[in-house]
């Protein structure tokens, strides 16, 4: 973009056309991209900020300050899907949004928006999307992190990142979260709400079961929060728990936010629950040891971060799914007793009866 350009698009703060976001859709992603929504709502304070959502992240959008609407449209993940592209370009043409932003890299991600006629389709270069976008960005690869990547396209072409980015923000009622309490038959005091679940086997901590007993018998309510896919996990937490464990894993996302945000204190593998945890405020510890914390922590920081410092581990961090080692000790060496200790820390430094 050159100089006249970019000067232009800062000092036009009467625009009032909105503004689509095109994000990942990976849970903890999408928390992410409030940090996107911050950094335009800085920049064009007067202009409406949409995102597009799946079914599935869609009720996060109820609890992000500055954004207008979700666009719900779910676009499967292996295939095209022409009749839903055009589907979803109709929808979007309606809107007369004045700039898109396409955070991912795919071609597919750029579909809709070229064929709604968006004035502006902002986005790195990738995957042979010439016509597609109109606003190339380049120099990716040089961005350390994904946030990085990601919220350096709400900037002006060329700007410096900034020494920090606003955190992401999720704001749940008070009114709404005593309203689930009740409904779940569940008390006001503080509960330790735990995360088992994770997208890739080796990020998950394998001894959720005993850190609950223990957690049980220091006094303290332990709640199960995932998906449907965490119900096994669930139900062998409850069994080595006993009745102070309620399973609250379930298919509505919203149930899962409602959780983390009445939580006293939350314990995450790097996880989406982990990063809605953290946006919400509540203090979070997340257990890292396949990933980097420093690439993948949330933003808004955490009350804990738990990682294995018995040995130097070559392979650490890998950013793999799957432990190629086959002995998963990044993960194995943290010991249930270490994070029962440290959740007891920062619940007396929140303030909580432990």
């Amino acid at each position: 973009m050159n100089q006249d350009s970019q000067l232009s698009e800062d000092t036009d703060r009467d625009d009032t056309r909105p503004i689509l976001i095109i994000p990942y859709m990976w849970i903890g992603d999408f928390v992410r991209n409030h940090t996107v929504v911050r950094v335009l709502k800085e920049r064009w304070p007067n202009r409406p900020v949409d995102l597009l959502t799946t079914s599935l992240c869609a009720p996060l959008v109820d609890y992000m300050p500055g954004v207008r609407e979700g666009i719900v449209w779910d676009l499967p993940r292996s295939r095209l899907a022409v009749g839903r592209q055009f589907g979803l370009a109709k929808l979007l043409r309606k809107r007369n949004y004045g700039t898109a932003l396409v955070l991912p890299r795919t071609w597919k991600a750029a579909i809709a928006p070229a064929l709604a006629g968006i004035p502006e389709r902002v986005g790195f270069v990738g995957e042979f999307r010439f016509g597609l976008l109109n606003r190339w960005r380049w120099g990716e690869k040089k961005l350390p992190r994904f946030i990085d990547k990601n919220a350096a396209l709400a900037q002006p072409d060329g700007a410096p990142l900034p020494p920090e980015w606003p955190v992401p923000q999720l704001r749940v009622p008070s009114e709404e979260i005593a309203r689930w309490r009740q409904a779940n038959g569940l008390s006001a005091g503080a509960a330790v709400a735990l995360a088992p679940g994770s997208v890739g086997v080796s990020k998950r901590w394998t001894y959720y079961p005993e850190a609950a007993r223990l957690l049980v018998e220091r006094g303290l309510e332990v709640w199960v929060v995932g998906g449907p896919a965490e119900k096994g996990l669930a139900q062998e937490i409850v069994a080595a728990g006993g009745p102070k464990v309620r399973d609250l894993t379930g298919n509505d996302l919203r149930n899962g936010v409602l959780a983390m945000a009445a939580a006293g204190v939350a314990i995450s593998n790097d996880s989406g629950l982990m990063h809605i945890a953290a946006a919400l405020g509540t203090p979070t510890m997340g257990i890292f040891g396949p990933t980097s914390p420093y690439l993948w922590a949330p933003l808004n920081g955490l009350a804990a971060t738990v990682v294995q410092d018995k040995s130097v581990l070559s392979c650490q961090p890998c950013q793999s799914t799957i432990c190629k080692m086959n002995d998963h000790r990044c993960m194995r060496d943290i010991a249930a007793s270490e994070v029962v200790g440290i959740t007891q820390r920062v619940l007396r430094e929140a303030g909580a009866p432990v």
